[in-house]
């Protein structure tokens, strides 16, 4: 009876949820900070990038770590992250086994092969700018920022400074060895303005190269070591090429129309590219000094550029949040990696929770899917970055406001409020009135208003017609701009805050109820509690404000950030209050808003925290901020708060749910609750005393962890355990009739759900071997609308939407496809099936 009960739940646990190992590609969860469970984005952009000597790594410096490419493909294969800031530099060792990064006052040495961690050097009094390796792989250079305004060089063997370069009167922007090793180049930003060579051996300077106007951000040997390239700041788009012997200036390069960031040699030296600020990257005939060519394709300027040691591809990366693989014999482009976003403002959950739409500084909207962490859609047509987003009650608008960018030198400010459907993308309508900057935006409960306010040359609040988009009123009264809007659940009260104090507005009236004035600095956030009694605040005093909404009094401050308040937000049933500090905190601090106590601190390692918000449903608080992601924090039953007991979860039920936990918990030490033998550790033995527990539970499971490879080294550690008590002989049993059930017999394409769709859906499988998987999308008439590379994939059942290969509706150029039917054809091995579905609009 027992072995029938145990049969029956692997069926029912198979037929409702299918766990699997991660897709190669699936990074929304390399990485996470602890007790986040998800990241959407990858990351700025933001020092250089640089292959491998052998040219199968592409490594690529960002805002949370080093991401790890494959230097043809563009295939996301790591990332290498400290959890202590961005990273402003990356070199790898001549033998291709070690890479240097610098981030802040350190920089970090990395095994290339196993992604560990190896060591930390420090001795900067400044942020470290730039890594470079000596030729023979022995030596580190590396730069200070203007604090510390010296060149280091390390011996990298024993992690020891062997000598300090002192002579630059700025911070250093870039250094480079030349290829015999025995020169060191270094550039210094705007004070400075020159680049300076020195002897390696010596350790004094060999002569000093002035003429650039302005700080110069790079510069590179080429492979001869006869020539250096330099470039700098402001000096209309001059590349300038310097004999490095006699440290005379040979020529300039003049092409771009603005600055330019970066320039490389070719492996052969024939060829030096150059990016620019104007988006471009230029190629120049070396030998001649002529300009060869453009390559236009990013859309931001490009702040890198770099080729394969093998001569065969070279690399440009960008503020567009792109890094683009170009073939380089033709410069024809072969790869785009995507998801490099320079930084989220604001963030707004869908009322069903499974919309993200996000605001970011690279002027595009982006609608995220919480379940998969894919960009579903991307809205552009802001000119400035994203300040603000809301979503409508009823999910189907969303609101946008624009801020001030640069283009060609001048500012440009964006004073539009922008509405798109939320289900297809489409621009809606543009709101304009504002005289500024529209800092922010909030629709009422019953979804018919939009508020929205402006910066400092406007100071006023501005009421829409959600329908029309006709402009409803002015609510006139702050003598400074103003920064927030909320409005309250009932939507009879508005507030509003700025640089000097807090309004309460009567919406109905549209007159001024209260003012609330006992913040010492500039508020930057508002919101309302979910029973519309208590208004929260934040800004520049660092504190949280909580307020009674109906006497205007202030009731008490949350004290303990460390910096400024960027945003603050109530849980759904009002039990918890999140609000994120600013550059010199960095945390997410959950409060008990009644009390005033403090629950929780989340530490946020990479950048400011700009937005916080809750799900509707209350069990995720999304963070998003200056690094460019968003990081989603579950909010469910807490494993280590709970009684240490088989029933792990504490929802009454012995099931799947609470195998997952110890799943979850695996080797963690201390306290928790998913340590049910109480022995101080997470290990076998606990897994399989939840499993020999287990009932015919209906609790449908939640259990992504549990794949083939796990439950096969589970049941190898359990049985080398020589467990002889019964119960835990049922969970050695349990775990391998799961083991026999995991591995599918036959490979087979699935039906792709939902069915009929519009516009994305999801595309199951199952693999009885591992094979490379590839899922090919085609129109009735057999033309090639997408093709999916899904990579390696290992034996398993791939049906949740986790899991399943997902399809965003759109061709191979990014463009939604027309209704109609459509063929989808999966390859595995030798395996190959094809099936049918519909897209209908």
């Amino acid at each position: 009876m027992k072995m029938m009960r145990l049969s029956i739940l692997m069926l029912f646990f198979i037929s409702i949820f299918f766990p699997l190992d991660a897709f190669a590609e699936d990074y929304t969860r390399w990485g996470l900070p602890e007790g986040a469970t998800m990241r959407l984005g990858k990351g700025g952009l933001r020092g250089n990038i640089v292959f491998s000597p052998d040219s199968t790594l592409l490594a690529v410096s960002t805002a949370i770590g080093i991401w790890i490419y494959d230097g043809y493909t563009g295939k996301a294969l790591n990332l290498l992250t400290t959890q202590t800031g961005g990273i402003s530099s990356v070199a790898f060792s001549p033998d291709g086994k070690t890479l240097a990064s610098s981030s802040s006052k350190e920089f970090y040495l990395w095994d290339v092969a196993t992604g560990e961690h190896k060591a930390t050097l420090t001795g900067h009094t400044a942020d470290i700018t730039n890594v470079a390796f000596s030729p023979d792989g022995k030596t580190l250079a590396s730069g200070g920022e203007w604090k510390d305004e010296t060149v280091r060089l390390w011996d990298i063997e024993t992690g020891t400074l062997r000598t300090t370069f002192i002579g630059h009167t700025d911070g250093i922007t870039s250094v480079a060895f030349s290829p015999d090793g025995k020169t060191l180049a270094s550039g210094g930003h705007w004070k400075d303005k020159t680049v300076r060579l020195w002897d390696v051996a010596t350790g004094t300077l060999k002569s000093t190269l002035s003429g650039h106007l302005d700080g110069v951000v790079s510069i590179a040997f080429s492979p001869d070591g006869h020539t250096l390239a330099s470039c700098s700041h402001w000096e209309g788009g001059t590349v300038w090429l310097w004999d490095v012997a006699s440290g005379e200036l040979k020529t300039t390069l003049s092409g771009h129309v603005d600055s330019v960031h970066s320039v490389a040699f070719s492996p052969d030296g024939r060829v030096l590219a150059s990016g620019g600020e104007d988006s471009t990257v230029c190629l120049w005939d070396v030998a001649n000094a002529a300009y060869k060519t453009t390559l236009s394709t990013h859309t931001q300027s490009v702040s890198s550029v770099a080729f394969s040691p093998d001569g065969k591809t070279f690399a440009s990366s960008s503020r567009d949040g792109t890094v683009l693989l170009w073939d380089a014999t033709n410069f024809e482009q072969r790869a785009t990696i995507i998801g490099h976003t320079t930084g989220f403002s604001s963030i707004a959950f869908s009322p069903d929770g499974r919309t993200l739409v996000s605001g970011s500084w690279d002027r595009a909207v982006r609608l995220w899917n919480t379940t998969t962490g894919h960009n579903r859609t991307t809205l552009t047509g802001h000119i400035g970055p994203i300040k603000s987003v809301a979503f409508s009650p009823d999910g189907r608008t969303v609101a946008s406001s624009g801020g001030t960018t640069i283009i060609n030198g001048w500012f440009v400010d964006d004073y539009t409020v922008r509405l798109w459907d939320a289900v297809t993308g489409t621009h809606k309508t543009t709101l304009i009135g504002h005289k500024a900057v529209v800092y922010s935006v909030a629709f009422s409960p019953d979804g018919r208003m939009l508020a929205s306010c402006g910066g400092n040359y406007d100071k006023n609040v501005c009421l829409w017609d959600t329908d029309t988009g006709n402009h409803l009123a002015t609510l006139v009264g702050h003598k400074e701009g103003v920064l927030s809007v909320a409005f309250s659940p009932d939507g009879k009260t508005l507030a509003s805050g700025s640089s000097d104090k807090i309004h309460l507005w009567d919406i109905p009236s549209r007159q001024q109820k209260a003012l609330l004035t006992e913040h010492t600095g500039t508020i930057r956030t508002l919101a309302f509690s979910p029973d519309g009694k208590t208004l929260a605040s934040g800004g520049r005093d660092r504190d949280v404000y909580l307020w009674d909404v109906e006497t205007g009094e202030h009731k008490r401050s949350l004290t303990g950030h460390t910096d400024r308040i960027t945003s603050v937000a109530f849980s759904p049933d009002g039990k918890t209050l999140a609000s994120s500090g600013g550059w010199k905190d960095r945390t997410v601090r959950l409060w008990d808003p009644m009390h005033g106590e403090l629950k929780s601190t989340l530490t946020v390692y990479a950048n400011t925290v700009q937005s916080v918000v809750f799900s509707p449903d209350g069990n995720t608080l999304a963070t998003a901020g200056a690094g460019g992601i968003i990081l989603l924090w579950s909010f469910g039953p807490s494993v280590v708060s709970l009684p240490l007991e088989v029933d792990v979860n504490g929802d009454g039920v012995e099931d799947i749910q609470d195998l997952v936990l110890v799943a979850a918990n695996f080797g963690q030490t201390g306290p928790n609750a998913a340590d049910v033998n109480d022995d101080g550790v997470v290990d076998a033995a606990d897994l399989i005393k939840v499993a020999a527990a287990l009932d015919n539970a209906a609790a449908a499971p939640s259990a992504a962890m549990l794949n083939v490879k796990n439950v096969q080294q589970w049941l190898t550690q359990a049985q080398q355990l020589d467990l002889r008590d019964a119960t835990f002989q049922r969970g050695i049993h349990f775990l391998e009739q799961l083991l026999r059930t995991l591995a599918p017999t036959e490979t087979v394409l699935l039906p792709n759900y939902p069915n009929p769709f519009n516009p994305e859906t999801w595309i199951p499988y199952q693999l009885a071997a591992s094979a490379k998987v590839t899922l090919r999308i085609y129109s009735t008439d057999g033309t090639l609308i997408r093709t999916l590379v899904l990579g390696h994939q290992p034996a398993g059942i791939y049906q949740n939407r986790s899991r399943a290969a997902y399809w965003d509706g759109n061709n191979e150029l990014g463009e939604p496809i027309a209704s109609g039917v459509y063929f989808y054809t999966l390859t595995a091995g030798d395996f190959a099936a094809t099936r049918k579905m519909l897209i209908r609009k």
